[in-house]
């Protein structure tokens, strides 16, 4: 299993200092949160425009820095193995993401999450109130 300290230095993305950067990184099939970011796993459900774009190597920021808050960026853990597709919608859904080979999402503040191979819909947290609001952390 692969530590923070790996995961980072793989792909450039830094972290803050008061993280354990010898924490192991697990790498999970199944329901996941970071911060204000879901991953939930889905059926295989195909792209819409026939297949997704691959994930390059700096990354792709799924959830911008908003509100003072920082970015959630999705690393492939081997190059042409993370196929993403965003959604355009505006909803909780911010796209999909299908894997053969383990995934992370890095944050400065949470660290990393490892995605096992399958299929995903990343979605915002949305607080429960009158009017829709979607979370930044």
């Amino acid at each position: 299993m692969k530590t923070l300290a790996d995961v980072t230095a793989a792909h450039g993305f830094e972290v803050l200092e008061h993280l354990e950067a010898d924490a192991e990184v697990p790498v999970l099939d199944g329901l996941q949160a970071q911060g204000d970011l879901f991953i939930v796993p889905t059926p295989v459900r195909g792209f819409s425009g026939g297949e997704g774009r691959p994930v390059p190597a700096e990354g792709i920021a799924v959830i911008e820095a908003l509100a003072g808050g920082h970015e959630h960026r999705l690393f492939a853990g081997e190059p042409g193995k993370a196929l993403w597709e965003p959604d355009s919608s505006r909803g909780q859904v911010i796209g999909y993401l299908e894997t053969t080979a383990p995934a992370y999402v890095l944050h400065p503040e949470h660290g990393a999450t490892g995605i096992a191979p399958g299929a995903y819909e990343l979605r915002r947290q949305r607080e429960q109130a009158d009017e829709e609001r979607l979370v930044a952390d």
